[in-house]
């Protein structure tokens, strides 16, 4: 039985005003409570999870981040390989091209006249603008490279992306996915056609007649395969969705192929959600429910930060910046772009 003094051995940190970086304050937010507690503990098991060797992290990337300034966070991530694996929608790794291109998004309302701005040829994210000749830019962006691509072949979203990380690379196109090409990092997309690359290869096949190809069977595969041959594996969850379930499901193929008697879940988990549990979609799901799975260990050093992520990204993301000042052990995944 637990005693009273066991219970009250942790007392709350109260937060005094002062010239503090952000690491130090979300240190001390993490002895705190409720959500402020919760970012810190997020940056301090980021943080960890850095610091270890032979772990082999995956982000898991939702939403559309890149409109809301930021894409170069999530690049940054992967230039310092504070992430190995990349997961995400379409969205996020497109729309970023627009600014990587040089144009911009616009600060708007979400009180505008949407028909106004349709005549206008202005596209709204919630209070975001965007000029749509722009963003058929960054379509086109994609419609090019895809225009290279033999339509014999069957590709799986992270050879598409390699490939077009090369293709923007050597334009100087400052990209995710570009960033991801130089650093080794592969990235997959399960809903990949959800975004402007959908419009760009529908675009080619009725234009041109050429049909690319994707196979997301050999996407899971992969991820299974990089699961299983780096082991331990931790998992940061930027939202939830389809790239969330899909990095958890490499886990349990991983496990079922070796006829299920070997269980290796997660062993660090961090998600940023604006979700609820209670409505039982993936996006709010807890990371205690993922145990039940096997996805995620039930000794794991996990915390669950309900926030926009807009919020509490660009904080977390400059603790990370002090208290790590650099990735030492990033696992080599470069057989991955050999199959």
């Amino acid at each position: 039985m637990v005693s009273k003094k066991e219970v009250l051995s942790k007392p709350v940190a109260t937060i005094e005003v002062g010239k503090k970086s952000v690491s130090v304050l979300l240190d001390e937010m993490s002895q705190t409570g409720f959500q402020g507690k919760k970012l810190g503990e997020v940056a301090k098991i980021w943080a960890d999870m850095a610091k270890q060797k032979d772990l082999t992290i995956f982000l898991g990337l939702t939403g559309s981040l890149s409109t809301t300034g930021q894409w170069k966070i999530i690049r940054w991530l992967v230039e310092k390989r504070y992430v190995d694996v990349v997961v995400s929608t379409g969205a996020n790794i497109s729309e970023d091209i627009l600014e990587a291109l040089g144009y911009h998004y616009y600060q708007g309302t979400w009180l505008a006249d949407d028909e106004e701005l349709l005549r206008l040829k202005v596209d709204r994210f919630y209070d975001v603008y965007a000029d749509e000749m722009q963003y058929r830019k960054l379509e086109n962006t994609i419609y090019k490279f895809a225009a290279t691509l033999d339509e014999r072949g069957i590709y799986s979203t992270r050879e598409f992306l390699h490939g077009f990380g090369e293709f923007l690379s050597k334009k100087g196109v400052p990209s995710i996915v570009a960033a991801a090409y130089k650093a080794g990092v592969p990235i997959y997309s399960p809903g990949l056609i959800d975004s402007g690359y959908g419009v760009a290869l529908s675009l080619l096949k009725r234009q041109k007649g050429k049909l690319i190809r994707l196979d997301q069977t050999k996407d899971m595969e992969e991820l299974a395969q990089i699961a299983e041959k780096t082991k331990r594996t931790g998992v940061v969850y930027l939202g939830g969705g389809v790239p969330k379930d899909t990095i958890q499901l490499s886990t349990i193929i991983k496990s079922l192929g070796k006829g299920g008697e070997q269980e290796t879940p997660h062993e660090y988990a961090i998600q940023i959600t604006a979700d609820s549990p209670q409505w039982g979609g993936l996006s709010g799901c807890t990371l205690e429910e993922a145990i039940s799975w096997g996805k995620i260990s039930s000794k794991a050093k996990k915390a669950t930060l309900y926030a926009d992520i807009t919020l509490a990204l660009p904080l977390v993301a400059h603790a990370l910046n002090e208290m790590v000042d650099r990735r030492s052990f990033p696992p080599d995944l470069g057989w991955v772009f050999e199959n």
